[in-house]
Order: structure tokens, then sequence, then C-alpha cells
């Protein structure tokens, strides 16, 4: 476990070498740089797809940029060559998968990715390029931070009930919306993101065994909206290393273009990154719908209810994708100083949970987080008094 990264992590004790970024011109990938560059990480490789905007004065002090292509192993290879880390921000993660890993340890290098998950942990684990490297994968909001969270309100959380509402009105990124539209299809063992209506019950995941709830009313969130039950691989993974007796895991739409879009694509997702280009659209403008009139936001409330004591925490953010970058920052600090033992991670399972909550308020990216002694709302039915 780690907690706060030291003076010596943040020069790298010394280490000549940058620090890469991928996806440096995206969403996250800006603010994981705004925030490195906060932490006092400097000599920084910022690396894209497209041409680098930035003018030179624009940039952190010594940082230098690069274009690259996640998809050309030998350019990849080029930009990963001769850095001590390597931050992953590029996707969509699940077609990258373990690609970007792979190139950055076997330049020597460590890694951390926003994202990465069970399918890059399963290629990965193993792997002799991991021998003497640290490798951390979730370094995100979600999955990541999440995870960390009802250890916060619990130390021991065997035979917990955990109920989470987790949602929010915000622009997509094009990685971001890449990523969702490739979980809706994403069934198989190998390559298991979630399931609709699903819950971890009795130790175990159930198919069909909760329901949409629609025109209904959840604290935090605006109006009314709909509560799709959703268990994420990330989600039963925390579910089982903590043992949790049940886990109901909620993500709340409001408005409904993005939940209307989202269902009528599911089966119909292909992996080819050009046949998903207009998908990746068709989410970023009905997330553009649903925000219209809104000021962005997303917000995730934790309910752990024990035998003797009932505790929620709830986060807010004005941007997810800040929340991400800011998690980042914070395993790359941990991992520079040493904080971080050599192999493969989750984030959650390696950083010290109020450790990291109190990095990321501390980088601006969570101004709200509280806990308190009650149940977040349940549902209330159109009608109910």
């Amino acid at each position: 476990m780690t907690g706060r990264g030291t003076e010596a992590g943040r020069s790298g004790g010394g280490d000549p070498r940058p620090v890469a970024v991928l996806g440096a011109t995206g969403v996250v990938g800006r603010a994981a740089v705004r925030m490195l560059t906060r932490l006092g990480i400097g000599d920084l490789r910022l690396g894209a797809r497209a041409a680098p905007r930035a003018e030179p004065s624009a940039l952190p002090p010594g940082a230098e940029q690069r274009r690259v292509d996640a998809g050309d192993p030998d350019a990849l290879a080029e930009f990963c060559a001769g850095t001590r880390l390597v931050l992953n921000c590029a996707g969509p993660s699940y077609l990258l998968t373990d690609r970007v890993a792979r190139v950055a340890l076997a330049a020597g290098s460590d890694y951390v990715d926003v994202s990465g998950d069970g399918p890059a942990h399963r290629l990965l684990d193993g792997s002799p390029l991991l021998d003497g490297r640290t490798a951390v994968l979730s370094a995100g909001m979600l999955p990541g931070l999440a995870n960390v969270v009802p250890r916060i309100l619990a130390d021991d959380l065997t035979g917990a009930r955990l109920v989470v509402y987790a949602g929010g009105i915000e622009p997509f990124a094009p990685a971001s919306a890449g990523d969702l539209a490739l979980s809706l299809d994403s069934s198989d063992d190998d390559h298991w993101y979630g399931e609709t209506l699903a819950a971890w019950l009795g130790g175990r995941r159930r198919r069909n065994a909760l329901p949409v709830r629609e025109d209904v009313e959840v604290a935090g969130f605006p109006g009314r909206v709909t509560t799709m039950p959703f268990l994420t691989a990330d989600a039963e993974r925390l579910a089982r290393s903590a043992g949790l007796d049940e886990l109901h895991w909620h993500n709340v739409f409001v408005g409904g273009a993005l939940r209307l879009t989202l269902s009528r694509l599911r089966g119909r997702v292909p992996a080819d990154p050009a046949a998903l280009a207009p998908i990746v659209t068709e989410i970023r403008a009905a997330a553009e719908l649903d925000l219209a009139g809104l000021d962005p936001f997303y917000l995730m409330a934790f309910t752990v209810h024990r035998a003797d004591r009932i505790d929620t925490a709830v986060l807010r953010t004005p941007s997810s994708f800040e929340l991400t970058a800011a998690t980042a920052a914070h395993t790359v600090e941990a991992v520079l100083s040493g904080g971080v033992a050599p192999g493969l991670h989750y984030a959650d399972d390696v950083l010290d949970p109020r450790g990291l909550l109190d990095a990321v308020a501390a980088l601006g990216a969570l101004p709200v987080f509280r806990t308190h002694r009650f149940a977040h709302d349940e549902p209330m039915e159109a009608g109910s008094l």
C-alpha cells in the first residue's frame, strides 16, 4: 500500500529519463499532463496520434511533443524508448488491451494505464516483461478510484451489502465513447465487461437480478431519472476480494437520449476501429443532447450495509475525466516514489484509499466528498408519496 509520493518520487530519484504520456492531447491526457506538472513531475514526453497543436511555449517546462499512433508498433517502440514510465491515456482500451503495456515494459519502463482492466490483466499476467518492472492498470475513476471508496467506509466488508448509484451528464471523449460502445457486447469470458440487470447476490453473480427503474428520483441527480443495474467485471472483482455478500450497482441516466441509444446499439457494435467511428459519433451526440441546459457533473453514492450500521459516501465532480486524470497522476507519483512493488497490479489493490482520496481532492478533481450514517435514497416510483 502507498500514500502520497515523496520528493524523491517527484524527481525520480535523480533518474533523468522522461515520463511519457500517450494520448496527451485527449481530454484525460491533457488533464493528466497538467496534474503531473503540478505534482512536480517534469521532463515529460507527450505523444498523440494527431499532430501536436501546442506551441512550445505552452508546454510544461522540459516537455517534448511527439506524433505517435498506438497502432504502429515501430512508432510506439520509438516513443517508449528511453523513458522511465509510460502513462497510457489513449483508447479505446478494449482495442488496445495490452499492446502499449508490452511495448513500454520491453523498453524497460514502468507502466500506468487509466484503463486496461481485466482483459489487459489476463494477457499480461505471468509475462517475463514484468521482471523488475511495475505495471498498474485501472488507474482511473471507473475502474480504479470507485473500488477504494467502500474501503474508506469499512475496514472489513466481509458479508456486507454494497449499493451504488453512479452517473451524471457530461460530454464524451472519443476514446471513452468507444470503450462504452465496445462494453455493450463484451460478454465472453475473456473480454467480459459487465451485464445489464445482473447483481452480486449470495457471494456470486446472478443474471436478471434487479429491474430497470424509470421516472424515479435519486438524491443528487436533477429531475427524474432512469436507474439501470449493471454489474461490471471490476465491481465483481471488488465483491470477490472484499467478501461482499451483495453488490447492487445502478447506473443513473439523466435524460433519455444516451440510454435509448445504448439500448439500440446493444448487440451490433463492431470491433473494427473504422466501423466503430460512426457509433462513437452517435454516442457523443446523444450525450450532448441530454446535457442541453445542464451543468456537467458525475456523482457516485456508495452505501455499505452491515448488521450493526449503515455508512454512505457521496462523491461529486464536474468532470469524471479530470477525476480519472487525477487518479492516474497520483498513481504515477506512487510508482516513481517506489511505493508500488514491481509486478502487475490493479490500482485499487496497491493505493492507500485515504491517500488517493486526499490526493485527487488536492488536485482539484473532487470538490465534494462526504460521508454520513444513512442509506442513499432508494428510488421513488412516479406518483409515490
